[in-house]
């Protein structure tokens, strides 16, 4: 699998990522250890997380793998603070409790990247920032980055690190958002804000959380997602009349290549200008060995067009 560099850093990460966001709720330790040994085995190394995937959980899964598994080094570890059940919280403090739990659940000594889960309006900017400063001085997180943050937001707090780097800053190099064919809405502000500014994107929910696979053409199956209590809600913002319309044609685009649909949508948010990795969640192994089939297509001009035309309009 390809390995990219995560905007003007020196970090590498693949340009699929594997997300956990499920690990220790919907997916246990088995299926855990069996997709990271496929995406392993399939070039992959990059391992996305959060101190608030299943209340700490994910965390704890991927931290009894790494090192039994796959060896520390070989892997890029990405996790997020700020986050507590609902509330957000990004003063020093609590960014820094959160690392540190963060650590002793990953049972590792450090973080590859460290990012700042959501935008706190509450507390200084300046002073979450500094969390930063500390993390990477203190050796315990290599690079940093945020998360969800609209484009002022991001350009904000990128031009903040970068500007006082000589007085001990740590520059932002990555930014997390949601982005598919069905929420395009970073191309906006996020995705030029963050190429003006060398910062990578990390794309997360690629698969517009699952409906780009086209299980949900007619109707919601009982053992998928959009099922679930819980992520039911999350789902379902995505199942109107125009998502249809572009699940339909990333169907049609997949019938005349010879490939599934989320095998396109996948390769169109991967190969897409300014990102670095697409994360992909799996709930099970067969779906993850679905995903990676797509490290081997490249969409032709002509097909990526005729997607960028059809998910535009109503973004």
């Amino acid at each position: 699998m390809e390995q990219r560099q995560l905007g003007n850093s020196g970090l590498r990460v693949s340009a699929i990522g594997l997300g956990t966001m499920t690990w220790g709720r919907d997916t246990d330790e088995h299926e855990a250890a069996e997709q990271l040994r496929i995406f392993s085995e399939s070039g992959g190394t990059f391992i996305d997380t959060a101190a608030s995937y299943c209340d700490g959980d994910s965390e704890r899964v991927i931290g009894g793998l790494i090192g039994t598994m796959i060896p520390r080094e070989e892997v890029v570890i990405a996790t997020k603070a700020g986050i507590v059940g609902r509330e957000i919280d990004n003063s020093r403090g609590a960014l820094l409790r959160d690392l540190d739990e963060s650590l002793k659940r990953l049972r590792t000594t450090y973080v590859d990247l460290w990012q700042i889960h959501a935008w706190d309006p509450t507390v200084r900017l300046e002073e979450t920032l500094s969390a930063m400063d500390i993390a990477v001085s203190s050796g315990r997180v290599r690079y940093v980055g945020i998360s969800n943050l609209s484009g002022w937001q991001s350009a904000r707090a990128i031009t903040l690190q970068s500007a006082a780097t000589g007085a001990g800053r740590a520059e932002i190099c990555a930014t997390h958002n949601e982005y598919s064919l069905l929420n395009r809405k970073i191309e906006k502000e996020v995705l030029p804000c963050s190429q003006n500014l060398g910062v990578g994107v990390l794309a997360w929910s690629p698969l517009g959380r699952g409906v780009l696979t086209g299980k949900y053409q007619n109707g919601i199956p009982a053992d998928s997602r959009g099922a679930s209590p819980h992520l039911g809600p999350f789902v379902a913002n995505y199942l109107d009349a125009r998502s249809k319309q572009i699940v339909t044609a990333v169907t049609t685009a997949a019938d005349g290549l010879g490939a599934a649909p989320l095998e396109i949508a996948l390769s169109w948010v991967r190969d897409a200008p300014g990102i670095s990795s697409a994360i992909i969640g799996a709930r099970t192994s067969a779906q993850l060995r679905g995903a990676l089939r797509s490290n081997d297509l490249v969409l032709p001009d002509l097909v990526r067009s005729a997607l960028n035309d059809i998910s535009e309009a109503g973004d």
